[in-house]
């Protein structure tokens, strides 16, 4: 019956839209055309996985087996809003293009399914293998609101789950929780990574204010090793949805372990975000890389910094040819994702990514970029060089992209102490304003105009801020942009900004201007991503 109402509430919202949007300025002999503004439909996006309905957050269980990516993902499928918690599947054979699969895990008597990872046993270390197929063991949360509107404090514990059908049904363990709660109330989200170094599985655990460090053999029998994270780093809120994965550093035979955090609230620009350590670890131990020793509440080390990058993890079992960190968030944040104006469905995520360690002076630095696969929906483009920028100028207009599913790359080479700043718009007066302040050494990104945001005091109420890290004299970017969203990539990854935006009407032009002065565009491409 609600979607019955949603339905003939938007087709009834659609239809006054478009008889207030015509154009009544010319004379009234001139014939306009009829233009309506973009409603829950127009909102899905074109790239991003979305559910077909209902809500979805945190990424969940990421594995890749037998050619196919597999995502799971927290979803609520009987409404728009969080409630009870599922877990969401979906597989992909290259993390572009994705099929929804059924749901994966449901509540049961124990409660609902919180967050949690999968790995891929491959030597059947757990036992759960039978005749020959290899096991997939999904950890979780096992979250009970009966206990917590109880005012029970231990009401989260820890769950598995073992499919032998890679990954499309699972069967929960009889002997579950496989860890009790010690008392503490946010206790949640485990994610496994295989240490092959101490031969071993390793369990990171968000608590609170820290991240907790568990050992196995079997998946099963887990024991404390260590905790990490109290007084360290950003702790503006709750910690959640850690990862620790081992990377080597770029150029070198060095590996350092890299724990990647969120945390909500108390992200750089507000609400949700995720922040991350490089470190060594002795099996046990999680010990900080001397380079952060005094890292505080105001520090750089984020995954991204943009508002809607969220709960990010890793994949895990990427074959050892590949190599790659491959990363995907929930592209939105607590302080608004169930009130964002999509209807049918709600929230999406991010690109895949890969991520990349790097070393500089100052220490650590994780790098992320898109995964090189998007770049197989590349068909329109067009390229050029040494662009004179006078004013604001044009660089793309929809006759020639369409901006509602386009990467543009650039290069600003010699920058100066200025402004300079891009703007998406419509002829309709949305405009969505981002670039980089140079004598600030400062990005920026401003939603405040770029369509609707009054269904939440907090979606536009500043203008986001990111550091420049590079120390270079040149500037380059990679804009991935679709219907609602962006993800801006500077300087090869160093910095990240990614946030969404409800235009009313699609973009039709991108330009640039510097303030205080004309400059030259080094180089410009851009690509229409086709998806059909």
């Amino acid at each position: 019956m609600k979607n019955k109402f949603i339905f003939l509430s938007s087709c009834l919202l659609s239809a006054m839209l478009l008889f207030s949007c015509k154009d009544n300025s010319k004379d009234s002999d001139e014939k306009t055309p009829e233009v309506t503004a973009q409603s829950d439909t127009d909102f899905r996006p074109n790239f991003h996985f979305t559910p077909q309905s209902g809500w979805m957050n945190d990424p969940n269980g990421m594995f890749f087996y037998n050619g196919y990516f597999h995502l799971y993902f927290q979803h609520y499928p009987d409404d728009n809003i969080w409630g009870p918690m599922h877990w969401g599947h979906a597989i992909s054979t290259d993390m572009i293009t994705w099929k929804e699969q059924p749901i994966a895990l449901e509540p049961d008597d124990k409660g609902y399914i919180f967050s949690g990872s999968a790995v891929v046993d491959n030597n059947n270390t757990s036992g759960f293998g039978q005749e020959g197929k290899v096991p997939v063991i999904a950890m979780f949360t096992y979250h009970d609101p009966k206990g917590e509107e109880a005012g029970e404090i231990d009401y989260q514990s820890q769950a598995i789950a073992y499919s032998l059908d890679e990954g499309k049904t699972f069967t929960k363990y009889e002997g579950n929780p496989v860890i009790e709660n010690p008392g503490i109330r946010d206790f949640r989200d485990p994610k496994i990574t295989r240490d092959e170094v101490h031969d071993q599985w390793v369990m990171v655990l968000s608590a609170d204010d820290k991240t907790m460090f568990y050992t196995s053999q079997n998946l099963k029998d887990w024991e404390l090793a260590s905790e990490f994270g109290r007084g360290i780093g950003a702790h503006g809120g709750v910690w959640e949805c850690p990862d620790f994965i081992q990377m080597k550093v770029e150029g070198t035979d060095e590996k350092k372990w890299v724990l990647i955090q969120s945390l909500n609230p108390g992200g750089f620009n507000g609400g949700s975000g995720t922040q991350y350590f490089v470190g060594d670890f002795d099996g046990k131990t999680f010990t900080l890389d001397e380079s952060m020793a005094d890292l505080g509440e105001d520090h750089h080390y984020w995954i991204d910094f943009g508002k809607d990058n969220y709960a990010g993890v890793t994949w895990a079992n990427i074959p050892e040819e590949n190599g790659r960190h491959l990363f995907m968030g929930w592209m939105s944040n607590w302080q608004y994702a169930n009130e964002v104006p999509t209807e049918t469905w709600r929230s999406a995520m991010t690109i895949a990514r890969e991520l990349k360690l790097e070393k500089n002076d100052n220490g650590y630095l994780i790098t992320s970029v898109p995964a090189k696969e998007l770049k197989n929906y590349r068909s329109l483009s067009y390229q050029e060089e040494n662009i004179k920028i006078e004013g604001e100028t044009k660089l793309i207009d929809s006759s020639r992209i369409d901006l509602a599913r386009a990467e543009i790359r650039f290069n600003i080479s010699d920058i100066k102490d200025t402004n300079y700043k891009f703007r998406l718009s419509n002829s309709k007066g949305d405009e969505l304003v981002f670039g980089y302040n140079h004598s600030k050494k400062e990005f920026y990104l401003d939603r405040s105009a770029a369509g609707q945001t009054d269904f939440s005091k907090d979606f536009a109420n500043k203008v986001s801020t990111a550091p420049r890290i590079s120390e270079s004299e040149d500037l380059s970017g990679i804009i991935i942009l679709d219907k609602t969203s962006i993800e801006l990539f500077f300087d090869e990854g160093e910095t990240v900004i990614t946030e969404i935006f409800f235009p009313n009407f699609p973009w039709e032009q991108l330009s640039v201007m510097a303030e205080g002065g004309d400059f030259t565009l080094d180089n410009l491409e851009a690509y229409q991503l086709n998806f059909n």
